[in-house]
C-alpha cells in the first residue's frame, strides 16, 4: 500500500508529507483547494504525463516521492529483478520534473525510465477518474482481467509454451520449405555442381599443399646442382670416401712398422662408414628428385583448375571440398523433401492439436467465469442507482488460426446496457461519466474479491451527480473494496466521506494548499459542512454525527 506521499513545489504545494493509512481514506475539501494537485502529483510519481506548468511558480524544479509497503509475494519484484533492481520493500518512487520541462525517474534511488517508472506504478496503483480513458476501459486488458478474476493463470502458462511450440513447429515447416523451393529452383545447377566438383575432386588443405610442390620444383634446377655436387665429393672418383679407403690401405702396410697406427686405421674405418651414410643419403634424394611427385606444368594446370571453380561457385579454393559435400546435401533434400515435410507437417498438426485442446478447455472455463462475473457485478448495480443497466462479459471465439495467440482463441469485452433493450456496447461508449464511474466501482469490488494481489485504489470524485442513498451505498462498497485494499478517494459526498477510516481534508490559505488530518470532532464538522455549506447548521452537525455513528 502507499505508506506516504512526499511534494515539493508542485503548483500551488510548496512542501507537503502525507502520511498514509490502510483501508478507505477520504479526500475532501472546497471546489479550487487542491485536491487535483495531489492526484496529479501522485501520477506524476507513477510515470503520469508531466508538464512543465505543473512546478510551482518561480521554482526550478518540483519533486514527489511515493512510498510503498509491498508484500514479498508481488510481481512488481519480479519487474525490478528483470531491470536488475534490488526487490526490496519499502519501494520508493520519486520523480524530479524541471521547470524547463525535462524529467527524471528514479526506483530505490536507482535512476530508471519513465516508461519502466509507469509499469511499475500501474501495479501499484489503481486510478479511476470521471473520465477514465485506460484501465479496466482498455478492451485489450479484459481478457487478462477475467483470467485473474477465474484463477486461470496456471492453465496460461501451459497454453503459451505450447503455443511456442505450435508456432516454431510451423516456422520450421515455412523454413524448410523455402529452401526446398529454393533448391528446386537451382537443381539444375547442383547437379551440374556436384558432377563438376566429384570430377575435380577437391581435397582439404590441397592448395596450401601445391604451393610448397611448386615452391621446391621452381628451386629444382639449384638443389640438382648442389646435390651432384655433394654426390660427387663424397663417393665420386676422386671423392672423400675413395681417398680415405686409399689412406687407410696405405697406413695397414705399415702397421708392423710403425706404432699406433691400427688407432688411426680404426678411426679411418668409422669415417668411412657415416660418409658411406652420407653418400647414400645423396643419392636418395636425386633419385627422388629426378623420378618423384608431379612436374611443375601438372602442379600449375591443377592449381589452375580449383582456382577456376572456386571462382565458378563463389567460394575459396579451401572451401571447394565444404560446397561439394554442401550442394550434395541439397540434392539428397530435394530427392527426400515430399517426406521431410510430410513429417514436419505432422508435427504442426500434434503441436495445434494440443495448443486447441487446452486453450478451448480455457475458453469454456472463461465462459463459465464470465457467466459468474456477470452475476457478481450486476448485483452491485440496483444500490448504486442502475437498476436498469446490465453488465455483460463477452467472450467469443477466435476461429482464425491467425488470431490465435498465447492466452488462447477467446476474445473477451466487457459490455454494458443502460436500458432494458438497448444494445450493449463498450462502457465509455455507453456510459455517462457517472454512470462509469459507479460500472467501475462494481467490478473492481468484485474483482478485488478475487485478486491474488494487494494494491492501492484512487477514485477521484466517482460520486458526482448522486446523493442519499445511491452515494451511501458508493461509500459502502468502497468501505468494502478497502478491506481487501488501501482505497483512496476523493468526494463531495458526506456519505461517502463518513464511511472513510482517515479523513483528509484540502484547504488553501495564501495561495498555498495545504492537507490536515481529521481528528472525530474535526471531522464531524467538516462533513456537517460538507452536508450545509459554508453556513454550518446545528442541524447539519446532528446529521453528521448520525452519519458517522451508522459507521461506527
Amino acid at each position: 500500500m502507499l505508506t506516504s506521499l512526499h511534494i515539493r513545489n508542485v503548483v500551488l504545494i510548496d512542501q507537503l508529507d502525507l502520511e498514509l493509512d490502510a483501508g478507505l481514506l477520504a479526500l475532501t475539501g472546497e471546489t479550487g483547494a487542491g485536491k487535483s494537485i495531489l492526484l496529479d502529483s501522485l501520477g506524476l510519481a507513477l510515470g503520469a504525463r508531466a508538464e512543465s506548468s505543473l512546478v510551482r511558480h518561480g521554482c526550478d524544479q518540483a519533486s514527489v516521492t511515493a512510498v510503498f509497503d509491498v508484500p514479498d509475494a508481488h510481481p512488481v519484484f519480479d519487474v525490478l529483478r528483470e531491470q536488475g533492481l534490488d526487490p526490496v520493500s519499502p519501494v520508493v518512487c520519486r520523480r524530479l520534473l524541471s521547470a524547463d520541462g525535462r524529467s527524471r525517474a528514479f526506483i530505490n534511488d536507482e535512476a530508471v525510465s519513465i516508461s519502466f517508472l509507469k509499469s511499475c506504478g500501474d501495479m501499484l496503483v489503481d486510478i479511476h477518474g470521471q473520465f477514465e480513458t485506460y484501465g479496466l476501459l482498455n478492451p485489450a486488458l479484459h481478457l487478462d482481467v477475467l483470467d485473474e478474476y477465474a484463477g486461470l493463470e496456471g492453465g496460461r502458462g501451459d497454453l503459451m509454451q505450447l503455443y511456442r511450440i505450435f508456432r516454431d513447429a510451423q516456422k520450421a515447416f515455412v523454413e524448410e520449405r523455402a529452401r526446398a523451393e529454393r533448391a528446386a529452383e537451382h537443381e539444375d545447377f547442383l547437379r551440374r555442381a556436384v558432377e563438376d566438383l566429384e570430377k575435380l575432386d577437391p581435397q582439404e588443405n590441397e592448395e596450401t599443399e601445391l604451393l610448397d610442390q611448386r615452391r621446391s620444383l621452381q628451386n629444382r634446377a639449384a638443389i640438382f646442382e648442389v646435390l651432384a655436387l655433394a654426390q660427387d665429393s663424397l663417393g665420386g672418383e676422386q671423392g672423400a670416401d675413395m681417398l680415405i679407403g686409399q689412406t687407410g690401405r696405405s697406413l695397414l702396410r705399415l702397421a708392423d712398422k710403425i706404432e699406433g697406427l691400427d688407432v688411426i686405421h680404426e678411426s679411418l674405418n668409422q669415417a668411412s662408414i657415416h660418409l658411406q651414410g652420407a653418400c647414400r643419403a645423396v643419392d636418395d634424394k636425386l633419385y627422388a628428385l629426378q623420378s618423384g611427385g608431379h612436374s611443375l606444368e601438372e602442379i600449375e594446370d591443377r592449381l589452375y583448375a580449383l582456382r577456376g571453380a572456386a571462382r565458378k561457385y563463389g567460394v575459396s579454393v579451401a572451401e571447394l571440398a565444404g560446397v561439394r559435400v554442401d550442394y550434395a546435401a541439397q540434392i539428397i533434400a530435394l530427392d527426400h523433401q515430399g517426406v521431410h515435410l510430410q513429417q514436419l507437417e505432422k508435427v504442426i498438426d500434434g503441436a495445434r492439436a494440443a495448443y486447441e485442446d487446452k486453450a478451448q478447455e480455457l475458453h469454456q472455463a472463461r465462459l463459465v467465469f464470465a457467466q459468474k462475473l456477470d452475476k457478481a457485478v450486476n448485483g452491485e448495480l440496483a444500490p448504486l442507482k442502475l437498476d436498469k443497466a446490465t453488465f455483460l462479459t463477452q467472450v467469443d471465439l477466435r476461429v482464425s488460426e491467425e488470431d490465435w495467440s498465447d492466452k488462447g482463441i477467446s476474445r473477451v469485452q466487457f459490455l454494458v446496457r443502460t436500458n432494458a433493450g438497448g444494445d450493449a456496447g463498450p462502457l465509455n461508449k455507453i456510459a455517462s461519466g457517472g454512470e462509469m464511474a459507479r460500472f467501475m466501482l462494481a467490478l473492481k469490488l468484485v474483482l478485488a474479491g478475487a485478486a491474488r494481489v494487494t494494491r492501492s485504489y484512487v477514485f477521484d470524485e466517482i460520486d458526482t451527480g448522486i446523493g442519499g442513498a445511491t452515494a451511501s451505498a458508493v461509500g459502502e462498497r468502497l468501505a468494502r473494496l478497502a478491506l481487501h485494499h488501501q482505497v483512496m478517494v476523493v468526494t463531495h459526498s458526506p456519505q461517502v466521506a463518513s464511511k472513510a477510516r482517515c479523513h483528509l481534508v484540502v484547504s488553501k490559505d495564501s495561495g498555498k494548499t495545504h492537507v490536515s488530518r481529521l481528528d472525530d470532532g474535526a471531522r464531524r464538522e467538516e462533513i456537517a459542512r460538507m452536508l450545509s455549506g459554508s453556513a454550518i447548521t446545528d442541524e447539519a452537525r446532528a446529521a453528521s454525527a448520525k452519519l458517522l455513528e451508522a459507521v461506527t
